[in-house]
């Protein structure tokens, strides 16, 4: 038997226990019924959940959640879309999100599976330094996706961003000192 304050009691009587919590106004706990004897506390149970309850929420702010982000390519894509798309999958990457690459097939285009393996293998090749493949291309009925995951973690990632700050303000810094002085005309007299 443990106290509220944390201090052994020592064995002793269930109905003891429990005229001892009632004393105190707080719930006497099992908590390890299969000891021997069973272990009990002394403690206001409501609390307790309170405070677990509390934890878990705490742990859940500073979990972050994965998202699939998907870009759609087909295969007869223009140069000018893919890069557009491509800068796409970039951005998903670099703010932490994996992305889903997918070409879709239409009618006569199955028989060009080809095509759409190759788009997405020169997508990978562009981006395999900011990316890791998780699942290499694979068709699943009439579709092919690839899916990639970003290659650094965000706390890897909030660092470079911040080395970047600071070499863009120490960048603008030396060259606001570089600048030489503005030259104020005189007035002719």
């Amino acid at each position: 038997m443990i106290d509220d304050e944390g201090n052994q009691l020592g064995i002793m009587q269930p109905f003891e226990a429990v005229r001892k919590a009632r004393e105190k106004n707080l719930d006497l706990v099992e908590i390890s019924p299969t000891a021997q004897p069973p272990v009990c506390r002394i403690m206001d149970y409501g609390k307790y959940l309170y405070q677990q309850e509390k934890k878990e929420r705490e742990a859940k702010k500073h979990q972050k959640t994965i998202t699939v982000k998907e870009v759609k390519f087909r295969i007869n894509v223009d140069d000018h879309d893919y890069e557009t798309k491509k800068n796409h999958v970039l951005r998903f990457l670099d703010e932490g999100d994996k992305v889903k690459a997918t070409i879709f097939f239409r009618g006569r285009e199955m028989t060009r599976t080809g095509l759409g393996r190759q788009i997405l293998e020169r997508l990978i090749k562009d981006v395999e330094k900011e990316s890791i493949v998780e699942f290499r291309p694979r068709q699943e009925g009439n579709t092919l996706h690839a899916i990639l995951a970003p290659k650094k973690s965000d706390k890897e990632r909030e660092k470079e961003k911040e080395k970047e700050r600071k070499l863009k303000a120490a960048a603008q810094s030396t060259a606001s000192q570089e600048q030489p002085p503005a030259q104020v005309a005189k007035p002719a007299s």
